[in-house]
């Protein structure tokens, strides 16, 4: 149906007279030559034979009755396996149409699929307001009639009815639109919450669904409940003008949930300012708090951050691991030789500064305290300064920062050190002040054990120097800096074997002798993923452990080029992508992660090189 699609289209050009055959068969020939696959309808495009405009119009004057999924497919907006996916819920979900089904799982963008029908194929895409939509023009049929066919009637222009379609490929809507409108109307495109929010207002006017203070109290209860449910790590409330977009960040991924009415937000919003224990009537500033959840029988607590916005406030709820959910040491994802040498040399060590680095979201804090539940016996003193504290933790003496009773993080690593502790961990360094502690604290023979926010391990040394830390005090204190990623790994039930493309190896900088006998694999998605093909993260890791090179190289103030190369080549340092890497040719994760997450510094040695210096 592809190439049928194609050639259609094609033949609209030529009968256009935008395109002619001569240019068709120079088109293929550039197509057959080309290493990774493109439609010809894109090769005709980069050769400049038509435009996105053309093919608009060319589309516009003829009839045409083009599946979508077959158009998404043509477009490139989507794979073949996330379309067989869809498809496959629709079989399960027949009332639900096609787009609202991609839409919801994520395989495309509500913007991609609107672009593809307003832009590509002609139809002309509206976000109307009540006041725009004609009372004579919409009594001609009843809310739920429309709500079942997903339309709605705006106004008339140029005497002809314009109606809004929430899927204008869809046969049944079409018909039903004929029946009530005639067959002469103008066809829009809008989306679906749009459609249904208006026709929500239409039904029970200011009163949606007659939300009052129990039902909200039971969403809110309902949102935390099923985010827990599902494995989230976070949860997106999102206001908008149309809508309370829920999303959930699940192994990396936002993912969505629901859409409320707009009118839930006000309610909404209070409520969980009243559980996180914030100023209720602030409404023009950001807020934080905490709150604690009850849900079968477990404690959660969930850290909550309120951030204004123009159609209101933006909450993001973190829920926080409990302490019996703090991971080994064994089990973060560290190579065995590498958490070997990690133990050994860093955290086995009596003093020093141990730096874990990466971005947010990386899964720095987890591996901080895994590296504390290793280090904690009843003889060893520990003491914390974290904003906030995320984990409680038995044994520990912990402290939160709270910035508005003037508990900062200076004033606190003023006092930390007099508490007579043997490890002090530091939740991030945030400024010279908190560098020059940690430095100093290891000078007089403690441990300090901190996060810090870098690319990779090499820049955590520079950053630090850039912090005004003087170079003998980097190198003569930081005994390891451990850079880290998190990316998602396939999932186990629909994995299956990929073949590397002409394109990875060429990002990879690999050749087919360097790969040798490994075998990449990718989930084709599936119910047990969410048709993701993932399920589960796994953390890839950069571990440099500072020996008399890389100190003597920072001591020179090398460039982190040439302190990268001394660490390679004298500490056995492994790249975060060679990490991922070897992950990816184990069956664990992907190359996509690989390009998604992961920084490429300098070239990866071949895959038998990098099993042997893991140790596996």
């Amino acid at each position: 149906m592809k190439n049928d699609i194609a050639d259609q289209i094609i033949t609209y050009l030529i009968e256009d007279k935008l395109l002619v055959d001569k240019q068709i068969q120079h088109a293929k020939k550039v197509q057959s030559k080309i290493v990774s696959p493109k439609s010809i309808l894109d090769v005709i495009k980069d050769l400049n034979y038509v435009t996105d405009e053309q093919i608009k119009k060319a589309l516009t004057n003829h009839k045409h009755s083009f599946r979508i999924g077959d158009l998404l497919l043509e477009f490139g907006y989507l794979t073949k396996e996330k379309l067989e996916a869809a498809l496959e819920i629709k079989e399960k979900e027949k009332k639900k149409k096609l787009g609202e089904i991609l839409i919801e799982q994520k395989f495309i963008t509500e913007d991609a699929f609107l672009d593809l029908l307003s832009i590509q194929l002609g139809f002309p895409y509206v976000d109307p307001d009540i006041q725009e939509i004609d009372k004579n023009l919409i009594s001609k049929a009843n809310i739920k009639w429309y709500r079942h066919h997903s339309i709605l009637p705006l106004n008339y222009q140029d005497d002809k009815p314009l109606i809004a379609f929430a899927d204008p490929f869809s046969t049944e809507s079409n018909k039903a639109a004929s029946e009530v409108f005639g067959s002469d109307f103008l066809t829009a495109v809008s989306p679906y919450n749009t459609i249904f929010s208006l026709l929500n207002k239409l039904e029970y006017g200011s009163k949606t669904k007659a939300l009052d203070e129990n039902s909200v109290l039971d969403i809110v209860d309902s949102i935390i409940q099923n985010a827990i449910l599902q494995e989230a790590s976070d949860i997106h409330c999102e206001p908008f003008k149309n809508k309370l977009q829920v999303r959930f960040r699940k192994d990396g991924i936002l993912v969505h949930y629901k859409d409320y009415p707009v009118e839930i937000i006000p309610m909404l919003t209070s409520r969980i300012k009243v559980m996180s224990k914030v100023n209720i009537a602030e409404k023009r500033m950001h807020q934080g708090g905490r709150l604690t959840f009850d849900f079968n029988g477990s404690g959660y607590d969930l850290r909550v951050s309120f951030y204004v916005s123009v159609f209101g406030e933006k909450i993001v709820l973190r829920i926080l691991n409990a302490v019996n959910q703090i991971l080994p040491i064994k089990h973060i994802g560290m190579p065995p030789k590498m958490r070997k040498r990690f133990l050994q040399d860093a955290l086995d060590t009596p003093s020093g500064v141990i730096l874990v680095t990466g971005p947010t979201g990386s899964g720095k804090t987890t591996t901080v305290y895994s590296c504390i539940k290793h280090i904690q016996k009843p003889e060893i003193s520990i003491i914390t300064a974290e904003e906030p504290v995320e984990y409680v933790m038995k044994d520990i003496i912990q402290c939160s920062i709270d910035p508005n009773i003037n508990l900062t993080y200076k004033e606190t690593l003023r006092h930390i050190v007099r508490q007579d502790p043997d490890v002090i961990v530091i939740g991030e360094i945030r400024d010279t002040y908190s560098a020059d502690v940690a430095v100093h604290a290891a000078l007089t023979g403690h441990k300090v054990l901190t996060s810090f926010h870098t690319e990779d391990s090499i820049g955590g040394l520079i950053r630090l120097m850039n912090m005004e830390i003087d170079a003998f005090l980097v190198s003569s204190t930081v005994v390891c800096v451990l850079a880290q990623r998190l990316l998602r790994k396939v999932c186990d039930k629909c994995a299956q074997p990929y073949h590397l493309t002409p394109e990875d190896f060429a990002r990879l900088e690999y050749t087919p002798e360097d790969i040798g006998k490994y075998q990449f694999v990718k989930g084709k998605g599936c119910s047990k993923c969410g048709y993701s093909g993932y399920k589960g993260r796994i953390a890839i890791f950069e571990m440099l452990i500072l020996n008399e090179f890389v100190r003597d190289a920072i001591l020179n103030k090398k460039s982190s080029f040439e302190i990268r190369t001394i660490s390679i080549e004298t500490s056995g340092m492994l790249t975060l992508l060679e990490d991922a890497i070897h992950k990816a040719a184990s069956g664990i994760t992907t190359v996509q992660e690989i390009f998604r997450c992961v920084p490429k510094l300098i070239k990866p040695r071949s895959i038998r090189e990098i099993t042997r210096l893991q140790g596996n």
